[in-house]
């Protein structure tokens, strides 16, 4: 494939057998507890991928993802409840009322310099989930939007095609990420002004950017929809936009595949401690800490490097 050809045959490799594990995994334990964790485990993937693509790439922060997210669950919601449109239909729905809401707002925002992008995205989830309360006679309040029906009833297959849609985003966003057009966006994070003093368009590529961002964390908010089978005012949160920044850093910010370990990571993580009761969030705190502190470029990607460097390459 020509057009993939930015990807080299190791990384190609590699995230094919990991998919394939990630896929099988679930068929080797009973019950249902482990596929509904790797499918959360699988929605984070899809929501840290797409913040990492805008804000890992361009190095413009963006504490309000946790918007985008929450706009396309309540487009999901809206139309399969409210209209009475079929589940399928919310998928390209969310992506366009999230790219929607990226080009309304990106247009003013991106212009600001230092902290003050991240700042407005971050005030725009806090009042976005305002509204959902205020309006509640529409929106349902704390509640939210109950009783959405599902894409698929088996869970596992459900699982089976998210990992399938994780695994596309990641194709996709890798290889634009190794394309022109990333090599621009990591110019603009190494010196705005260069590029700007080169006559680059530095605001449309970020714009562009934060629409393909806002698409697919709008349908990763979607897939969460319909699996929930509901969705509410949380979903706005600044700890969902927190949690998704702290898998990229894990993961390894700017390389697009890191986020998706460290969503991985974290989630099975968070499940695992539970065993410890109070002390839960001590020591999921307490590793966090390590991580980010005495392991700055995160655990997967450094790790995933160092396999590459040792194998031939493309």
């Amino acid at each position: 494939m020509k057009a993939f050809k930015g990807l080299d045959n190791i990384s190609s490799i590699g995230g094919l057998i990991a998919l394939l594990l990630l896929g099988v995994l679930p068929t080797l334990f009973t019950g249902t507890y482990l596929v509904g964790v790797l499918t959360v485990a699988a929605i984070y993937g899809i929501w840290a991928v797409s913040w990492d693509f805008m804000s890992g790439l361009t190095g413009r922060e963006n504490f309000g993802h946790s918007l985008f997210i929450g706009v396309g669950a309540y487009a999901a919601g809206f139309l399969n409840v409210q209209f009475g449109l079929g589940p399928w239909w919310s998928l390209p729905a969310s992506m366009l009322v999230a790219m929607v809401f990226a080009v309304v707002l990106g247009f003013p925002t991106l212009r600001l310099k230092g902290p003050y992008f991240a700042l407005a995205m971050l005030s725009s989830a806090v009042i976005m989930q305002r509204l959902m309360l205020i309006f509640w006679e529409h929106t349902g309040g704390e509640e939210g939007i109950q009783d959405i029906t599902p894409l698929i009833n088996n869970p596992l297959h459900y699982y089976w095609f998210v990992l399938a849609v994780l695994g596309g985003i990641t194709l996709l966003l890798s290889w634009m990420a190794r394309s022109r057009w990333g090599l621009i966006l990591r110019a603009i994070r190494g010196d705005e002004a260069t590029c700007l003093a080169a006559g680059l368009p530095i605001t449309t590529y970020k714009i562009v950017s934060l629409v393909i961002s806002a698409a697919f964390a709008g349908l990763g908010g979607a897939l969460y929809a319909h699996y929930q089978l509901q969705v509410s005012p949380q979903l706005f949160a600044v700890v969902t936009s927190i949690t998704i920044i702290t898998m990229v850093y894990v993961g390894g910010m700017g390389t697009i595949f890191g986020p998706v370990g460290g969503a991985l990571l974290l989630t099975v993580m968070t499940e695992g401690l539970r065993n410890f009761g109070e002390w839960r969030l001590m020591i999921y705190s307490l590793l966090l800490i390590f991580i980010l502190f005495f392991l700055p470029n995160g655990i997967i990607a450094p790790i995933w490097q160092k396999i590459r460097n040792r194998g031939p390459q493309a």
